[in-house]
């Protein structure tokens, strides 16, 4: 009976130290971390040092981040003057795996952040053959303008494909889109990366009219992220998709 309490105890404590390890690996820089938001945010009502907090929407390749994720983060600074410009200042600071109890520490740059229309308009098959088919044989338009072929196709751009499509989203190398500042390959890290319902491109806004992202968080201050408006108010609501990308962790 002692041996087997002991066997079990033991069991226990190398599931936990494992666990443990496991969720301490950091991300490798480079690592694209596709999210919705679950905390809606609206300047008209956000004050600093509210938490926030966003879902990780596909399995992140190479790291213990597999979809249901958790990322976590704070509002850092609201600027709403009546009738005039407003400034949205927040970040994400650490990410929890699924059906794991440790946070990594994580600073992120802010690739792309996509309305929630944008998000559902992505996930509609651009055929109305489509419609009849099973979702895994969709044709659907992916936030930035690539094609993703379901049921055995491609993701493309015209006729150069560039990734493959895999559940609940895709896998492609990033690439730079020469009329915004974001990177596509960082140092080494060449693999394909989830960027779920997004193009290999896409950088900046979608479907926020007159927001703009003045900084990504990728320079001084690291980890920041900074949106602003020429008026009136800026809100993302729950369900709008970000691409952040792993500085460091």
């Amino acid at each position: 009976m002692r041996s087997a309490l002991r066997s079990v105890l033991m069991l226990t404590l190398f599931l936990a130290l494992v666990t443990a390890a496991h969720a301490q690996i950091p991300l490798p820089s480079g690592t694209i971390l596709p999210v919705s938001l679950d905390t809606s945010m609206n300047t008209a009502r956000l004050h600093a040092g509210e938490s926030i907090r966003a879902t990780v929407m596909q399995n992140v390749p190479g790291t213990p981040v597999r979809r249901g994720s958790r990322v976590y983060g704070q509002i850092l600074r609201v600027d709403a003057p009546h009738g005039g410009p407003v400034r949205l200042v927040f970040t994400f600071s650490s990410v929890q795996p699924h059906r794991s109890k440790q946070r990594i520490p994580l600073t992120a740059s802010l690739r792309a952040v996509a309305s929630f229309n944008a998000v559902e308009d992505a996930q509609v098959p651009t055929e109305m053959a489509s419609r009849g088919l099973n979702p895994e044989n969709w044709t659907t338009q992916q936030i930035g303008g690539e094609m993703v072929y379901r049921g055995g196709g491609p993701v493309a751009r015209g006729d150069v494909t560039v990734g493959k499509p895999t559940p609940y989203g895709v896998l492609v190398v990033p690439r730079v889109q020469h009329s915004q500042p974001c990177r596509g390959v960082i140092g080494q890290n060449r693999k394909p990366q989830a960027l779920w319902l997004f193009s290999s491109d896409a950088c900046g806004v979608f479907g926020l009219e007159s927001v703009r992202l003045q900084h990504a968080g990728r320079t001084q201050p690291n980890g920041e992220f900074v949106l602003t408006s020429p008026k009136g108010r800026i809100e993302l609501g729950s369900g709008t998709g970000m691409l952040l990308r792993v500085l460091g962790s």
